[in-house]
């Protein structure tokens, strides 16, 4: 299944992720691509919004992996950027979060040899205007 999005602001955004959350059942991996700035990190906040997350959604850059415990099911947040083979990506976890909650993972085409094979692909990218997102989900078999 394919679907894809034109939003214009972050109420649309909002509103795009509210629909992926109303698919989720908490054991899902969402892998996210886009360029720095395209807006994974602003999307993943949204989308925990709607899933009733309270804890503060920020980038996990530095820390590697964030973990959201206040909502309906555990969400692990990876940013990938700085994983450059398997040796880094075990080292952040992430093989020990799989199937334990919903994964939602940033920089994924850093690690795309390690997404379950049934992930579900969420790609932004810049619209013609400014604040203009094109947000493309595929989900994977």
């Amino acid at each position: 299944m394919e679907k894809i999005y034109l939003c214009r602001s972050l109420s649309e955004t909002a509103v795009v992720a509210r629909e992926v959350a109303a698919q989720l059942k908490g054991k899902e991996t969402l892998a996210f691509y886009g360029d720095l700035g395209a807006g994974k990190t602003t999307f993943i906040r949204a989308l925990c919004e709607a899933l009733g997350v309270e804890d503060e959604v920020t980038s996990p850059t530095y820390a590697m992996v964030h973990e959201y415990m206040s909502g309906p099911f555990p969400v692990y947040h990876f940013d990938m950027y700085r994983v450059d083979g398997a040796d880094s990506l075990f080292s952040t976890g992430y093989y020990d979060y799989l199937e334990n909650g919903l994964m939602l993972i940033e920089w994924s085409e850093n690690i795309e040899e390690a997404l379950p094979p049934d992930h579900w692909r969420l790609e932004i990218t810049h619209g013609t205007v400014p604040d203009e997102r094109k947000i493309r989900l595929e989900k994977k078999k």
